[in-house]
């Protein structure tokens, strides 16, 4: 985009807009209404701020401030804190490469704190609140970490994107170019809450199955990442089909913060969201806490990247079932904690062995599928929140991840402890029972650490890369404390990421030219000339074009596409 230096303004009275300014894309002059012929965006008539979204409210008109430079600012007058979104709003892309700046957080929706409060106001599922609409290349930038953006239960997101004109999440100190590549915490990140179910509430029946649904007379109402104060919100409820709308071709970036209940804000935290909600090419990079944390519900994913995320780059709890096919995990040199930490009960330390059966028996555990992964693990040591790790199931999960890839060997290890590295680590009994049932299936999976696994007993196998290799998967023999790069390219015995020649690495490999130690590798089905591991086809990389801090180039405005090389090439 063309940024425009950040100046300070004088609002108009009119506008109720804050007075910092930034960058932002705007639509050509059009009238939007929603359902109901309220006006949700009117940027006729000759006014000056006419680029900029508005809405109305009370027979008054509420719009944001332009700048004189092509940006759209938006004070706590307009939206935030104890102002939340009650109608409809579209936000339009800005020409020239405009941003709408947002000097508070952007809420949607009221908060209803119980279920009665939401039956009162006719809140039951996704699309009876306020719409957000943001329309395909805008980007949205915040102030500072204590503003976040919240999608209520009820209310939707349609943020739909393409490849050529992705949405944008970020901060205004990326948009003046003050920001680092690796700096977190420059605003707060993503908030979507939605009715589907959580293993924090109280339900009869099985899940799935005729007759499912709360245990009458009980709440579910449970809070959600960052809520404090005027920043609280709830998910939760017994309908994972809810539809909290639409992200598709979005990047959210240098997000983070820790709020004054001890919650850090993630990249983007999915709270009981429902398999109605559409995500499609998704972004977090440098992100603090983890990429993106799914809290029960059945949202699925179709590619994903975390590119950056100093926790958890997936993180998994509460009952979360739905399906992610495509994705691509890259952590920092120096920094970042698991690929994947996936729990399947919430609360799990505070439950009696008898509800943890019960639970698991009806289904409320986390039973994710994961589709075709890469994850490029730092192996580093002391990172902010852990050491760099590949993954972590516990607490009576039952994940299915097919055709992925597990690889720390770009990095030397830290030496010292034998440990602390691991592709693969299986906690609790409950998940430990669940492998060797056969409820936790690893399938045509490859592993590449100096460090390949925790060293907990599976049953009768003395470790987690004894067990993973009795059914199929496959560890590479990797020199402890030395760098390997495991591209096509750069190592005969150890290829698992295709390349071409002054490219960074293709994030997969097909199955006909992949070698783990010298030899083909065993799938235990029979792949197809086209079937390949891990997150990227060859043939499709549906990556290029649209992420930030991966491929070398420029974007449709003329914008470098990242801010330094990875550092791995």
């Amino acid at each position: 985009m063309n940024r425009t230096q950040l100046f300070t303004v004088v609002c108009s009275a009119l506008a109720l807009a804050a007075c910092e300014s930034g960058d932002v894309n705007i639509k050509p002059a059009t009238t939007v209404t929603d359902s109901n012929n309220t006006i949700i965006n009117n940027s006729g008539g000759g006014n000056p701020n006419q680029n900029c979204a508005s809405y109305i409210r009370n027979g008054q008109t509420i719009q944001g401030a332009d700048d004189g430079n092509g940006n759209c600012t938006y004070g706590s007058a307009f939206v935030g804190p104890k102002n939340n979104l009650d109608v409809d709003l579209f936000i339009p892309a800005l020409p020239n490469g405009g941003v709408h700046i947002f000097t508070s957080s952007l809420f949607v929706g009221e908060t209803y704190r119980t279920q009665a409060e939401l039956a009162a106001a006719g809140i039951l599922q996704g699309g009876d609140g306020p719409t957000l609409t943001i329309e395909a290349g805008a980007t949205l930038a915040f102030q500072t970490n204590s503003d976040f953006v919240i999608i209520n239960r009820g209310s939707r997101i349609l943020a739909d994107g393409t490849a050529n004109n992705p949405i944008t999440f970020t901060s205004v100190s990326d948009i003046n170019g003050t920001v680092a590549p690796e700096d977190v915490q420059q605003w707060g990140g993503m908030v979507i809450n939605g009715f589907g179910v959580s293993n924090k509430c109280s339900y009869v029946g099985v899940r799935g199955e005729a007759g499912f649904g709360l245990e009458p007379g009980t709440e579910c109402s449970i809070e959600a990442e960052g809520s404090v104060g005027d920043d609280e919100s709830q998910y939760g409820g017994d309908n994972d089909a809810d539809d909290s709308g639409i992200l598709r071709y979005v990047r959210v970036k240098h997000t983070g913060a820790q709020v004054a209940n001890g919650d850090e804000l993630n990249g983007i935290s999915f709270g009981g969201v429902g398999s109605s909600t559409v995500v499609e090419n998704l972004q977090v990079y440098s992100t603090y806490d983890d990429g993106i944390e799914m809290f029960g519900g059945s949202v699925n994913f179709t590619n994903f990247v975390g590119v950056y995320v100093r926790d958890d780059s997936i993180d998994i709890d509460e009952g979360y079932n739905g399906t992610i096919t495509n994705a691509l995990v890259i952590q920092q040199e120096n920094d970042g904690d698991h690929c994947i930490e996936a729990d399947g009960l919430g609360s799990y330390s505070g439950l009696d062995q008898p509800t943890k059966d019960d639970f698991i028996a009806r289904g409320l555990n986390s039973a994710p599928t994961i589709n075709n992964l890469t994850c490029i693990v730092s192996a580093n040591e002391g990172g902010t929140h852990s050491d760099g790790s590949g993954w972590r199931l516990r607490e009576g999960i039952h994940p299915v991840i097919n055709d992925s890839l597990v690889i720390s060997t770009f990095g030397a290890n830290d030496v010292t402890d034998p440990v602390d590295n691991y592709c693969l680590r299986i906690d609790s009994s409950e998940t430990q029972d669940a492998a060797v049932n056969g409820d936790l299936q690893l399938n045509q999976v490859i592993f590449a650490c100096q460090e390949p696994s925790r060293g907990n007993a599976i049953g009768a196998f003395p470790d987690e890369q004894a067990w993973a290799e009795s059914v199929g998967n496959q560890f590479a023999t990797v020199a402890d404390g030395v760098a390997t790069d495991p591209t096509v390219a750069a190592d005969a015995d150890l290829q698992l990421l295709e390349t071409s020649v002054g490219e960074p690495p293709i994030y997969s490999i097909a199955w006909a030219t992949s070698l783990v130690d010298g030899v083909a590798p065993i799938a235990t089905t029979a792949p197809s000339a086209g079937d390949f591991l891990g997150g990227i086809d060859v043939a499709a990389p549906w990556a290029s074009g649209w992420t930030y801090g991966i491929f070398d180039g420029v974007d449709a405005n003329g914008n470098p596409t990242r801010g330094q090389p990875l550092w791995f090439e």
